[in-house]
């Protein structure tokens, strides 16, 4: 640009060499800065009156305004200041008075003998209101929801709407006589608070502050203490020293941390610890249900964010058995839980919630006893208690938890691994898969409680297992065993107990025994039955390892009834077959096995060996009516002829068939079963019996 066109260029000098618009700038800056002035003076004269005259002269103004926007009568009946002290909002109120909407059950939403408060003055514009400090006397608040959960006192206006309540940032406190009564219907949810102050204790404390309260959340009664230990700013920063107790469900919850400020906690990490009797009376206070415990002991970091309440670095016990991890509550539109736990040893004891029995009768009086307190009388087994519907349709879960043994006196778990999912009422535990006795388990549990009754599905694979581990604890010689077992239960019912669901289920259940042998030890035997001891004596069946070439215990389940389909096992002296089945729903059981020899036996009874009783107390019926007329046979042909003769009425003439182990190694149904001639059995039943009582 060149200078004929430039803009600066084109304004004529006048005689003193200046710009001629040059008075004018000095006009407009001259404005700007008296303008300056003045706002800045005008400021500070209205800040100079207010600092002076304390802003008394307010008071009247404030009850106006303060009571037109609230939509309620705001009084102060006595002293009043209001003014910058010096940047800080000076806020004195004595003989306070702010009424609640007429719904409220109290007249009031505060009163307070005096409230004298240095508030931040932009953070009453913008975010989370802050008070440096504030000094409460004989301080009574009463904060409700209405019965809908739509309007609340503290929420002011025209009372169309309610917000939830957001405590305001205080970094100190001095407080005396001071009560907080909160109501939510909706929950429900009562709590009586009172605040008082505490004695200093050593010269870095500054002011103390005690809280007590008691109330009722649902139906669970509780009572807390709380001490809030501000030290002096020029010490710690005005960091405030937390610890608090709670008591409720029969617990104890321990509180403890280092707060920035006094109701500054979302985000704080906490030191928590809980103890008590049952963690299921505790976690059903929030509404989460878990199968009951044992007495527990757990300890954890919390830090709450945005309605999410973390637990990190868990570890303690239940019963007798251990647990770490972590778990994360989160208070949104549905309640939800997560949680990845870990455990080194469980207790089977301590399992016992899991089937619904009481672990502390299991542990004191036995599995038997702890049917009975299920509330049937001891006649069943099978687990009588409900699921809690109503409360898994409330809240959701993730769990993965893995236990690394599980104390057991007879059968030897390790390695499960449980993955939980709650959605909605329907939950899922798949898979659930655990090591025994050197082999593996897989199974599938689907409890639906969105459909009435529940829909229940069951679904267990056993993979090979060792027989001598697996039936140590039974009698079985691990040494002198090398059979195996594989097997699979799939099952479908509906029911609200474990019982039901059974009680009404269809499916299969079938356990392959592929070759092998089995050494049965004899003192465990005779702890059975003096009879089946004598009788395993007279065949020999002590002196050395049964060779089985295969076998297969199989049911077909119908309604509840399960009928033998087929039991048949092949060994190289003997073929073992089974007819009858058992009642879920009765849990009455009716079975008979008998044994025929494959070569000539002298004293053989050639009669069944029954099963009978029910789940609770099945007992061996070893002398059976076919022995007892075989051995009146015996009798007379003994008296009429020869004791001789009376031998005939024992013989095994040894013409049991042997089996064909394709079909009994595949799990083939009874019709599926052949002999080795490839002819059909007809000694192992069809898979359907008459009803068992």
């Amino acid at each position: 640009m060149d200078a004929a066109t430039s803009p600066e260029m084109n304004v004529a000098p006048d005689a003193s060499g200046e710009p001629a618009d040059a008075p004018s700038r000095r006009r407009r800056r001259h404005y700007l800065r008296n303008t300056i002035i003045l706002v800045l003076g005008t400021i500070f004269a209205i800040w100079l009156i207010l600092f002076v005259t304390k802003g008394r002269f307010l008071k009247g103004p404030f009850e106006s305004i303060a009571s037109s926007s609230a939509g309620r009568a705001v009084k102060v009946g006595g002293d009043f200041q209001l003014y910058f002290a010096p940047l800080r909002i000076k806020f004195l109120a004595e003989q306070i008075d702010v009424k609640n909407p007429q719904w409220a059950q109290k007249p009031s939403l505060l009163t307070a003998k005096k409230i004298d408060a240095r508030i931040a003055p932009l953070s009453l514009i913008f975010g989370r209101k802050r008070f440096y400090t504030i000094e409460l006397v004989d301080f009574d608040a009463d904060l409700e929801w209405d019965k809908p959960h739509k309007r609340n006192t503290w929420t002011f206006g025209d009372g169309s709407g309610g917000e939830p309540f957001q405590m305001p940032r205080i970094d100190r406190a001095i407080v005396s006589g001071t009560r907080v009564r909160y109501l939510d219907p909706r929950l429900p949810l009562l709590a009586n608070l009172e605040f008082e102050p505490i004695v200093a204790r050593d010269t870095q404390i500054g002011q103390d502050v005690q809280l007590k309260g008691t109330g009722r959340f649902r139906t669970t009664p509780f009572r807390l203490t709380a001490s809030l230990l501000s030290p002096d700013a020029t010490v710690s920063g005005g960091e405030n020293k937390l610890t608090a107790r709670a008591w409720a469900a029969n617990a104890v919850i321990d509180l403890s941390g280092t707060l920035p400020a006094l109701t500054e906690y979302e985000g704080v990490p906490l030191k928590v610890r809980a103890r008590g009797k049952d963690l299921s009376e505790l976690l059903e206070v929030i509404d989460v249900a878990i199968p009951r415990t044992r007495r527990y002991d757990l300890r954890a970091q919390l830090v709450n964010e945005d309605q999410e309440y973390r637990f990190t670095g868990l570890t303690g016990t239940f019963g007798q058995s251990d647990v770490a991890g972590r778990f994360t509550i989160k208070n949104e539109e549905r309640l939800r839980l997560d949680a990845n736990l870990t455990t080194r040893r469980l207790d089977i004891v301590d399992a016992a919630p899991f089937i619904g029995y009481n672990p502390d009768i299991v542990a004191t009086k036995g599995a038997i006893a702890a049917a009975a307190a299920t509330g049937n009388s001891g006649q069943r087994v099978l687990p009588d208690a409900e699921l809690p519907v109503a409360m898994m349709q409330r809240f959701d879960a993730g769990l993965d938890w893995k236990i690394a043994v599980v104390r057991s006196r007879n059968v030897p778990v390790s390695n499960i691994s449980l993955k939980l999912a709650l959605e909605r009422g329907r939950l899922a535990l798949s898979p659930l898969t655990f090591t025994m006795a050197r082999g593996n388990v897989a199974s599938d549990f689907i409890f639906d409680t969105r459909k009435r009754p529940s829909a229940i599905s069951y679904d267990i694979r056993l993979q090979s297992t060792p027989l001598g581990r697996l039936l140590a604890g039974y009698g079985v010689a691990d040494s002198g065993t090398t059979g195996t077992i594989r097997g699979r239960i799939k099952l479908d019912g509906r029911g609200d107990t474990i019982h039901d669901s059974l009680a009404s289920s269809s499916g299969r259940i079938a356990f392959v025994i592929p070759q092998g042998t089995i050494w049965t030890q004899n003192a465990q035997l005779a702890e059975l039955d003096l009879g089946t001891f004598v009788y395993k004596m007279f065949q020999g069946k002590l002196k050395k390892p049964i060779e089985v070439n295969c076998g297969l215990v199989a049911f077909t389940v119908r309604n509840g009834l399960a009928a033998t389909d087929p039991i048949l096992i092949d060994t190289t002296k003997n073929v073992i077959t089974g007819n009858g089945g058992f009642s879920f729903g009765t849990e009455a059981v009716d079975l008979a096995f008998r044994g025929d020899g494959k070569k000539f036996s002298l004293f053989s009874g050639q009669s069944p060996v029954g099963i009978r009783g029910r789940f609770a107390e099945p007992r061996l019926d070893v002398i059976s009516p076919q022995l007892i007329g075989r051995a009146g046979v015996g009798l007379g042909l003994a008296v009429v002829a020869s004791p001789v003769a009376g031998l005939l009425a024992f013989v095994d003439v040894g013409d049991a068939k042997s089996a064909a182990c394709g079909p009994v190694l595949a799990g083939a149904r009874a019709t599926a079963q052949r002999t080795k001639k490839g002819k059909p059995r007809e000694d192992i039943g069809n898979g359907r019996v008459k009803k068992i009582d």
